[in-house]
């Protein structure tokens, strides 16, 4: 049966999944939702979605609404839902968990669905939605046990039919490893961005970065609005992961002072083998 999805916040994740469920013929009817206006015009020239309502209408007209938007976002707009019919499912995209369900009035837990796509680009807004962002790629759905089956079983026929794996974890089990495969390699990003900026000019950048500086810089041009609100949300795990990534730079520098570089190649021999599992 197809259902008619709503989908709140039409960027890189709402805006690619609108069209995952477009494609893949899931929706009789896509609804949008969106605050600004330049960001409605945008949505509409782009043709993300059938028609643009408001929240009221959304529920009225939803078998499954979507939150895709900054976590702190996601729970701020949680009591929007409160009136919810028991059979709309309503599902977040954010990439913190634990913070986020404990956030959901009790009344709605039962029809409230985890969900974090491990999936992205650093771009942000309706322009960066694109084609294909979805398929073969793993979706985290976190704590189904608080969830009804009828919410469960619609949320894995959506990803499933839009060529996801599914994994199901609890909450504080994903965000310690989100942190560590997004959440710190985004801090690192960020942090060597700066580092160069207020060491070199702009236009040595431009000459001499290569691939290497790159590949590591790309994400520290992700939404500092979306990020700050990540890092608020996993600080914990978040603190705990910087403290050992601190401890290597010491020991790579350590290794460095003293000249020690066959220890250092086994250090970085023993770093290779993550590819071996990836």
């Amino acid at each position: 049966m197809k259902l008619n999805i709503g989908i709140i916040g039409l960027g890189l994740m709402g805006g690619s999944f609108a069209k995952a469920v477009k494609k893949y013929s899931i929706a009789t009817e896509v609804y949008g939702y969106a605050r600004n206006e330049k960001t409605k015009k945008e949505i509409e020239e782009l043709n993300l979605v059938d028609q643009l309502v408001d929240i009221k209408t959304m529920k009225e007209k939803c078998d499954l609404i979507v939150l895709a938007i900054p976590v702190d976002n996601i729970i701020s707009m949680l009591p929007e839902f409160l009136d919810i019919k028991d059979k709309t499912t309503i599902m977040d995209l954010g990439s913190t968990k634990e913070f986020i369900i404990k956030s959901v009035p009790p009344k709605i837990r039962k029809n409230f669905i985890a969900a974090h796509p491990m999936t992205g680009t650093e771009k942000s807004g309706p322009k960066a939605a694109i084609d294909n962002l979805y398929e073969g790629k793993t979706v985290v759905l976190c704590n189904l046990e608080e969830n009804e089956n009828q919410h469960v079983n619609r949320a894995f026929k959506v990803f499933q039919e839009i060529g996801m794996r599914i994994v199901a974890m609890d909450a504080d089990e994903h965000d310690i490893h989100a942190c560590y495969m997004s959440h710190l390699p985004h801090a690192i990003s960020y942090s060597l961005a700066n580092t160069v900026m207020g060491h070199e000019d702009p236009k040595s950048i431009i000459a001499l970065a290569a691939g290497g500086f790159k590949d590591m810089s790309r994400i520290a041009k992700s939404s500092p609005d979306m990020w700050t609100d990540i890092f608020k949300q996993n600080r914990k795990n978040l603190l705990a992961s910087i403290d050992l990534f601190e401890n290597h730079m010491k020991k790579v520098r350590e290794m460095i002072e003293t000249e020690d570089y066959s220890s250092l190649k086994e250090w970085m021999k023993k770093a290779n083998t993550l590819h071996e599992i990836l």
